[in-house]
């Protein structure tokens, strides 16, 4: 995966109305893969803020919502 592509993703992620299952018809990974992805690429407290935004969150997962 190149560097362009790992940014689109956290891009993506950090987005309020961009959902896992967007996020793995057009990139193609998982929400476990993105939050793997999130742990790796971020720093500690980033990751925790964003771990915070999403859990629970509707939009970010159709299925819920």
């Amino acid at each position: 995966m190149t560097e362009s592509e790992k940014s689109d993703i956290i891009e993506k992620a950090w987005q309020d109305d961009v959902s896992f299952d967007a996020i793995e018809a057009t990139m193609g990974l998982s929400e476990s893969e993105v939050i793997a992805l999130m742990r790796r690429e971020l720093k500690t407290s980033s990751f925790k803020m964003w771990r915070k935004r999403v859990t629970g969150r509707k939009t970010k997962h159709l299925k819920r919502g």
